[in-house]
């Protein structure tokens, strides 16, 4: 009860602050929610102009406050308390904030700043446990709490990791299992949300509820990849395993599309038990800008492979790019392997390129280059990002109508990531649309728009122009891309989008936030689904 008093406060100051009568302190002051275990609803000006922004810097919506919880209970309370308000406040989570296009904000209502309540709870934080059940290590986390945080922990209490990762590791567990969470282990390990084992969910009715393949298995899959709509993870149980100590990192260049998406698919195709490599992604680049973009800094004049053996290619190159893992154990072998595996590809002779380093500063690579963009003042700018699942038939068209019809030779402006998945390493009761094909390619434009730049192409304007030419190509020739972290416009696109799983989304949707209140910067549901389909 105390809670219904304590928001009912809250929207009295939000009503008597929109017609701009003064507000005692007082007011403020029974905002904050005290007693052990208790959560704080901010009007903080730095706090609401933060939540107000993301990492995409395309749009803003102001919330009317913020809540800083200090747990599963606090979320829950909070969101029940909306649930039961008169209009139904919007609520949504945020983690890192690196949504693009502002799925992370509640225009009007309350964002929940989940960055913190694995602190505020850290003498419950949980140790890695071993399961006879499942046959492996697992470790319970706050939802809130960042990968690279979960990855520290595990290492230093067990030498363990999760097996599934993102590129980018400053990024909250909730967040990337709102969506799906891929990097280059996901041909082998799927994605992050196949390697959780169970979830706390805080439904649109305030209710803490937890899930798993056989318990409450509607919820668990639905939220993962369920984009927040069906709730806010405030707990997962995540897989984890051994982490080795040292990585073979490996980049070799192709100009000919077909033998690299070729090598690609078989490397992902290479079972366990025999030789593999234990990453595989790729990117496309300009020869000319080969030195000079920022995912390309592993290649430079202080490499000893000759950058001559590219002096008769010009315009698109390919870059396979794997790694094999590797401890004191296997280190005699990761030779013998690695050039066993290379030996039966086709890229262009002279041109591999290889490192060896720690496995943890492997996984935070693109860690290390946000260090170097901030310092040039080029990390907190707009960043038009667009990732298409596409699948592996029409990956050749793709190159011919995008990497070289819509972009030509013009790929600055940020990495622009191709690699395959194997789509039976996904579960198919999981939230995630993708192609329907045993195997699809990620393909993500993540660029960044510089105010200020001389070159016009790598305007804002410029960028979502390119953007909306390859969405455009890609209905116009039947390429069958989905949008991965999607950003459509209407509900009919987000029909369109989910095709036949639509029906079944919706569904879950009016179940477990049937007043449609959380999540609604993603922009899918334009009214409560009940109502919507009365």
């Amino acid at each position: 009860m105390a809670w219904c008093l304590v928001f009912m406060v809250f929207l009295i100051y939000c009503l008597i602050s929109t017609v701009g009568l003064p507000v005692a302190p007082a007011d403020e002051a029974a905002m904050q929610l005290g007693g052990v275990g208790g959560g704080r609803l901010s009007v903080e000006p730095s706090d609401v102009m933060e939540a107000s922004l993301d990492f995409g810097r395309l749009t803003s919506a102001e919330p009317l406050a913020v809540f800083h919880p200090r747990g599963a209970g606090d979320v829950a309370a909070l969101v029940k308390a909306a649930y039961g308000s008169a209009s139904g406040i919007r609520v949504s989570a945020r983690g890192h904030g690196h949504s693009i296009s502002g799925q992370a904000q509640a225009a009007g209502g309350v964002v929940v700043d989940m960055s913190h309540g694995w602190r505020a709870e850290a003498a419950e934080r949980t140790l890695p446990v071993y399961s006879p059940a499942l046959g492996g290590h697992y470790i319970d986390v706050w939802g809130g709490e960042l990968w690279i945080d979960v990855l520290n922990w595990t290492l230093a209490h067990g030498g363990l990791a999760p097996r599934s990762w993102t590129d980018y590791l400053y990024l909250s567990v909730g967040g990337t299992l709102s969506n799906a969470g891929i990097s280059g282990q996901a041909f082998h390990h799927g994605p992050q949300i196949s390697n959780v084992y169970e979830l706390d969910v805080v439904t649109g009715k305030g209710e803490v509820v937890t899930c798993s393949e056989s318990n409450n298995p509607d919820l668990f899959f639905g939220a993962l990849g369920g984009l927040g709509q069906l709730g806010i993870i405030t707990r997962a149980r995540i897989a984890l395993e051994p982490a080795p100590h040292r990585v073979r990192w490996i980049r070799a260049l192709y100009s000919n599309f077909t033998e690299f998406t070729a090598d690609q698919e078989r490397l992902i195709s290479l079972q366990r038990g025999g030789r593999r490599f234990d990453y595989v992604e790729g990117f496309v680049v300009a020869a000319e800008g080969l030195i000079n973009n920022w995912r390309s800094s592993f290649f430079s004049p202080q490499n000893p492979v000759k950058l001559s053996s590219l002096k008769h290619h010009s315009g698109v190159l390919y870059c396979l790019e794997v790694t094999k893992n590797y401890d004191d154990s296997t280190a005699v072998t990761v030779d013998q392997d690695v050039e066993a595996l290379l030996g039966e590809l086709n890229f262009i002779p002279g041109t591999v390129f290889t490192t060896d380093l720690p496995y943890v500063d492997f996984l935070d690579r693109v860690h290390k280059a946000e260090l170097k963009l901030r310092g040039k003042g080029m990390w907190e700018v707009p960043h038009p990002w667009l990732n298409l699942f596409v699948p592996a038939s029409r990956i050749a068209d793709f190159d011919r109508g995008v990497f070289r019809g819509v972009l030509g030779s013009r790929t600055a402006g940020g990495p622009i990531l191709i690699y395959p998945m194997n789509r039976h390493k996904w579960d198919p009761r999981s939230s995630v649309v993708t192609p329907e094909e045993d195997v699809f390619y990620l393909v993500a434009f993540l660029r960044s728009a510089v105010p200020g730049s001389t070159d016009p192409a790598q305007s804002l304007e410029a960028l979502e122009r390119q953007n909306r030419e390859i969405l455009e190509f890609c209905d116009e020739a039947g390429i069958g891309a989905k949008q991965y972290l999607p950003n459509h416009k209407a509900q009919r696109e987000w029909e369109a989008h989910f095709g036949a799983r639509w029906a079944r989304f919706a569904r879950l949707k009016a179940e477990f936030d049937p007043r449609a209140m959380l999540a609604t910067g993603q922009g899918i549901f334009d009214s409560p689904p009940l109502l919507a389909e009365s």
